[in-house]
Parts: structure tokens; C-alpha cells; sequence
């Protein structure tokens, strides 16, 4: 019997060893891991709730018109101030060379308008002159009068004379009246004549004006990037018509990006700014980009919805809601090529 039971521990002992040295392993093993996840759900918070942001630049025309030339196609890489489309523009042309015309008429009226104050100044200074000479003959008519009045008192001359000295006086008298209105309608027109000009200054200006926004407008035909990036789908083809501030496509601005994280509100009281971060983008399991928390919405998601809920409506439903936080990607231009805006990513912040 001791031999037996001899042989059946030499049997046993070598198998059991290993079993429990196995068993042992493994419950370490899985201890070590099981309090590492532990330690990490203690001082980590997560989420997959969270996306990559990029800057996205619409494309809009400022005038309405047909598409003549097309330089883009979907995702292509464009640089900033490259000729992305163009709208024709021979009606915009043809307004503007009526307009160039308009100016052209409204410059001549002005010359007109110059060239009729000079001959107005030249009748007023002509008026001027006659009144001159008319006072000199008012003056010289009254002297001659008064002196034919003490000569008839005298009775040096007959009455006759004294009526023709009084006749000329009077007839010297209404040329000087006349004359003087002469230089009042000259002076009148000679205002009148300016503010014409005046008008037509006015009116060259504001068709002035009318042609540069013209030309402007004209300028607006040929679309430009406004930033390096990738285009987008686009939205538009050749011949088509377009109307101002309708999104012709959009370029992705592939020189920034950055993540938006959702926590829930249960989770943001241990964040702060500056907390390291951890993220891991679904599409590249094997990838982990490192970040830091740059700033904290101060509101909700809901909040910016078109609906935002009201919960004095009296079915109120209490839901845990989420608060956008910004994290900054470091070295994110290292990364641009697996970059893409809209990406799940899986996010976890060390407190």
C-alpha cells in the first residue's frame, strides 16, 4: 500500500505543480490588470463621444450668374488666392460700358456747364460796365438838370430847355434802372449756372461711384481661395446658374485641427484646462495621439440645438447632458495625412 501510494505522488505531484503554478499566473495576471483598470477608471474619465474639428471655409459667389469656367474637382488640394471658378460676365461688361458712357455724357454736361459760366461772367462784367457808364450819364443828366433849373429860375433859358434837360434826366434815369436789372439777371444766372454745375459734379460722382461697384461686381466674377486645404463634394458644374451666397463647395483647412470631446456633466468636475489626453481614432486602432484640454464649453450641447429644450414646459424628463471640451492634438501637422474632420475618436483626460 505505501508503495502504491508512493507511485501515484511521483505520478501526480509534477502535474499538480504545474497546474497551480499555471492557475497562479493567471490569477496574478489577471489581478495585476484588473487593479490597473481600476487605478485607471480612478483617475481617467473617457468618452466616444468625441470628433475631430477642422476649420471648414464655404465657398460663396457674391454675384448671380452662369458658372463659365470650373478649376476644382472633388477633394483636390488648393492653395490660398488659386482661380477656383468663374461667372461669366458679358452682361456685367456691357453695363459697365453703358455706364462708362453715362460718365463720359455727364463730363461733357459739366464742360457746358464751364463754359457757360465763363459767357456769363463775361455778360455781367459787360453788364457791370454798362451800369458804369449809364450812372456816369444818371450823375452828368442830373447836374445838366439842375443847372437848367437855376438858369430857367434866373430866366437864362425858356421853359423848352428845362423840359428837355427834364426828359433826358428821366430818360438817363430808366436806361440806369435797366441796366441794373441787366446786372441782376446776370448775377442770377450766374448762380443758376453754377448750381447746375454743382448738380452735374454730383451726378459724375455718384456715376462714378455706380461704375466702380460695377467693376467691383465684375471682380466678384472670379472666385478665389480664401485658404490652403481640400476641397469638398462639389456642388456646382459648368453652365450652371448660381445665385449670390449660395455655398458653392467647401475647403477643409488641413493646417488645423483639434477635437471636441462630450463629456457628461457627471464627468467634467475633476477637468481642468491643460489636462493631458489620451485619443484614439477608431480608424487607426494602433495610433494614440496625445493632447491637452484647451478650453470648456459654458453650455451644453442642447443648448445650441434649434430646438433647445425648456424644462419650465412642464414635462420635464431629467436627462444627463454633455459639455463640449476642446482639446488641442500635439503635433497634429505629424498627423495630417490620417487627420480627417468628422473622425470618431475614443478620448480619455488624466486627472
Amino acid at each position: 500500500m505505501a508503495e502504491e501510494a508512493t507511485t501515484e505522488v511521483k505520478k501526480t505531484t509534477p502535474r499538480t505543480i504545474i497546474i497551480r503554478v499555471i492557475i497562479g499566473i493567471v490569477l496574478i495576471t489577471a489581478g495585476y490588470f484588473g487593479f490597473k483598470k481600476i487605478m485607471y477608471e480612478l483617475h481617467h474619465e473617457t468618452t466616444d463621444n468625441a470628433q475631430i474639428e477642422a476649420k471648414l471655409v464655404p465657398i460663396l459667389p457674391r454675384v448671380a450668374g452662369y458658372i463659365k469656367t470650373l478649376n476644382v474637382e472633388d477633394y483636390a488640394i488648393v492653395k490660398k488666392d488659386s482661380l477656383l471658378a468663374e461667372i461669366d460676365d458679358t452682361e456685367l461688361q456691357l453695363q459697365l460700358r453703358e455706364m462708362e458712357a453715362d460718365v463720359a455724357q455727364a463730363q461733357t454736361d459739366i464742360e457746358n456747364a464751364k463754359a457757360s459760366i465763363v459767357n456769363a461772367e463775361a455778360s455781367l462784367n459787360s453788364s457791370k460796365s454798362n451800369l458804369d457808364v449809364a450812372q456816369t450819364k444818371k450823375d452828368k443828366a442830373l447836374t445838366d438838370f439842375n443847372r437848367d433849373q437855376n438858369l430857367y429860375n434866373d430866366g437864362a433859358i425858356t421853359k423848352k430847355q428845362l423840359d428837355d434837360s427834364r426828359s433826358n434826366l428821366d430818360v438817363v434815369n430808366k436806361q440806369f434802372e435797366t441796366t441794373k436789372n441787366d446786372v441782376n439777371v446776370s448775377q442770377t444766372r450766374m448762380g443758376v449756372i453754377h448750381a447746375q454745375l454743382n448738380k452735374a459734379d454730383a451726378i459724375i460722382n455718384l456715376k462714378r461711384v455706380n461704375m466702380e461697384q460695377q467693376k467691383l461686381k465684375i471682380s466678384y466674377t472670379k472666385i478665389y481661395a480664401t485658404t490652403d486645404g481640400r476641397v469638398g463634394k462639389r456642388n456646382v458644374d459648368l453652365g450652371q446658374f448660381v445665385q449670390a451666397g449660395s455655398p458653392l463647395f467647401t475647403i477643409v483647412n488641413d493646417e488645423d485641427y483639434w477635437v471636441v470631446a462630450n463629456f457628461k456633466e457627471t464627468q467634467i468636475h475633476h477637468m481642468k484646462l491643460n489636462d493631458a489626453v489620451e485619443i484614439k481614432i477608431d480608424a487607426y486602432p494602433d495610433l494614440t495621439l496625445k493632447g491637452k484640454i484647451i478650453a470648456f464649453s459654458d453650455a451644453t450641447g442642447a443648448k445650441f440645438s434649434l430646438l433647445p429644450p425648456d424644462n419650465a414646459s412642464g414635462n420635464f424628463v431629467k436627462v444627463t447632458q454633455r459639455i463640449p471640451v476642446r482639446i488641442e492634438i500635439e503635433n497634429a501637422a505629424q498627423y495630417k495625412d490620417k487627420l480627417h474632420a468628422g473622425m470618431s475618436l475614443d478620448v480619455s483626460v488624466a486627472y
